[in-house]
């Protein structure tokens, strides 16, 4: 297994928190250092993203595994964890392996089934960006504002361009890796039999990701499972409506 680069605030009981597709640790700071006031929080980087270890090798049953090795290494026998889209399908996955492992569960805008591509245009701009010829951040902005429509977006995955010693430009994330493993990004979590433990599925009203189609299927793996929907954002809820958000999570892990 390899060693997660993480970061931890606050003291308490343990959240573990697991970012989506090209995403990071940094992108929960600041609900984070919200969450610590009451809570131990470990940010995650995962395995091909952020500052953990790059590697040829993708499936859900590998990052759970190298989520299970981190609470070890942490010395944390049980956590809540919240889990945003793939990292969601992260947290589903380990909660059929090791269900005595979590005290609550969230998930932040997924279900557990099987998604059709949609990053399509992404991966192929990611790929068609000449970072070895790139001088400027503002370059690479350009580039993106001509390929992918959505500005939060572009600002997403310009938050991954990390500058290299000789002033280079590198992606943060494993883009080789991520591009070949795509199919098992999209893949359905199969969960072995039902996890028992109390369960939050948010979602964002404009988002697509978790349909009310879904909530039956999702009832049948997760029988103790709410469900919320925050109106009038998208796939990223904690980031478009924070308060809302920290108030849902908080509701449910304080409840008893």
């Amino acid at each position: 297994m390899i060693q997660l680069n993480f970061k931890t605030l606050g003291q308490g009981p343990a959240i573990i928190i697991l970012h989506g597709l090209f995403g990071s640790l940094d992108n929960w700071l600041s609900l984070a250092r919200k969450l610590a006031e009451n809570y131990s929080v470990y940010l995650i980087d995962q395995r091909n993203h952020g500052k953990s270890p790059h590697t040829d090798e993708f499936s859900y049953d590998l990052l759970a595994e190298d989520l299970h090795t981190f609470m070890d290494e942490q010395g944390i026998y049980q956590a809540h964890l919240i889990g945003h889209s793939m990292g969601g399908k992260v947290v589903m996955q380990f909660a059929g392996l090791y269900p005595d492992r979590i005290d609550k569960l969230v998930v932040v805008d997924m279900a557990n089934r099987q998604y059709k591509p949609h990053h399509t245009e992404i991966f192929e701009a990611l790929h068609a960006l000449k970072l070895d010829q790139l001088k400027a951040r503002s370059e690479a902005a350009a580039f993106f504002e001509k390929r992918v429509p959505e500005e939060g977006v572009r600002q997403f995955l310009l938050k991954n361009l990390g500058r290299e010693r000789g002033n280079t430009y590198q992606w943060k994330f494993n883009l080789s890796s991520l591009s070949s493993h795509y199919q098992e990004i999209l893949a359905e979590v199969e969960v072995d039999f039902p996890y028992e433990g109390p369960t939050l599925f948010i979602s964002g009203g404009n988002s697509a990701y978790v349909e009310h189609a879904d909530q039956e299927d999702l009832l049948d793996s997760f029988p103790q499972a709410n469900f919320v929907e925050i109106a009038g954002v998208g796939h990223w809820v904690h980031a478009e409506a924070p308060g809302r958000f920290l108030e849902e999570v908080e509701a449910f892990l304080q409840d008893k």
